[in-house]
């Protein structure tokens, strides 16, 4: 529910892809051939209802206005890569086998500006590609690609400070 809650912005939408989603695998749970846990079987089902959800109401969705402060001093990187390394990051692969990892990354999620969440999930996690996040949050490319530069060093951040600058047991 908090995934699909952050992607519509609207409870009654997010209930209804959550409801769709347990009805899609209810009718067809021989489509769950074991390959992957129920949970990411689950979720990727989830993941294609949402979308429709977006197509659904694309005028509807409510949305904050964009933050766009500080947009003369931005510096935009096209790759999108970070070329400072202030923090050795250890191992990133071995850390996004860490089921806490993941807990950690959703709450940094759930604390970026809205705007700048919901185009981050609609890229990364709902791979929807630039020209259909532009058309449903009626952004422009450089809009989009900013948004989705600030929530990255937003993440970054985050990360650096609650994930690997902490110790784990």
């Amino acid at each position: 529910m908090r995934f699909a809650r952050a992607q519509l912005r609207n409870d009654a939408w997010a209930e209804d892809a959550v409801s769709e989603t347990i009805l899609a695998a209810l009718e067809r749970p021989q489509s769950f051939a074991g390959g992957s846990q129920l949970k990411t079987w689950l979720v990727g089902i989830l993941k294609h209802k949402l979308i429709d959800q977006l197509r659904r109401h694309t005028r509807e969705i409510a949305s904050s206005p964009a933050d766009d402060s500080g947009l003369e001093d931005l510096v935009f990187v096209p790759d999108g890569h970070f070329r400072d390394r202030e923090q050795d990051w250890g191992n990133p692969e071995s850390a996004l086998g860490e089921r806490q990892f993941f807990v950690v990354l959703q709450a940094c999620v759930e604390n970026l500006p809205p705007n700048q969440a919901r185009v981050f999930m609609m890229r990364e996690w709902l791979e929807l590609d630039a020209k259909e996040i532009c058309k449903e949050m009626e952004l422009t490319a450089t809009n989009l690609w900013v948004l989705l530069h600030r929530a990255r060093l937003r993440l970054r951040e985050c990360l650096q400070a609650k994930w690997f600058s902490s110790p784990r047991a």
